[in-house]
């Protein structure tokens, strides 16, 4: 049974570090999933999302290795692409996070991942906040309680 995929890029990490064309997409299935698009496997997936992962993000450093994602379980993830292992789940959205915004102003959905003293990212929802979330510790400020939408 296929599902919608809502996202697809291609990752970084595996281009810079292995040479390799791979795909990464997110679907309403509930997963993320790598794609060896030059021979029809896949190589990687990551489940812990418990709805649909409405859209995915590598890391502008590291070459790729970090991957967030988020979600209609309220969450964003950070996801190590080396390992394949789930790093943080930011938790602190009351409804769907289907809009983020990035420290470009891109309106992409795409989630923002800022550079600073700590890496921080940022995540938009559904619930009408803005928030900006550390890496480090998922603790996050909330910019906005209310966004007036026109």
């Amino acid at each position: 049974m296929g599902y919608n995929v809502f996202c697809v890029k291609f990752s970084s990490y595996h281009y810079h570090n292995h040479h390799l064309n791979v795909i990464c997409s997110s679907s309403r299935g509930k997963s993320i999933r790598f794609w060896d698009f030059k021979h029809n496997k896949q190589l990687q997936i990551f489940d812990e999302h418990t709805n649909s992962v409405c859209s995915i993000e590598f890391s502008p450093f590291n070459s790729g290795k970090y991957l967030c994602s988020r979600s209609c379980d309220k969450t964003i993830c950070l996801w190590n692409v080396e390992t394949s292992k789930l790093l943080r789940v930011f938790n602190g959205h009351t409804d769907y996070v289907f809009c983020n915004i990035d420290d470009n102003n891109n309106e992409s959905g795409d989630i923002g991942v800022i550079g600073g003293n700590d890496y921080t990212i940022c995540s938009g929802s559904h619930d009408k906040t803005i928030r900006i979330w550390d890496i480090e510790t998922t603790k996050h400020s909330m910019y906005s309680k209310s966004i007036q939408i026109v």
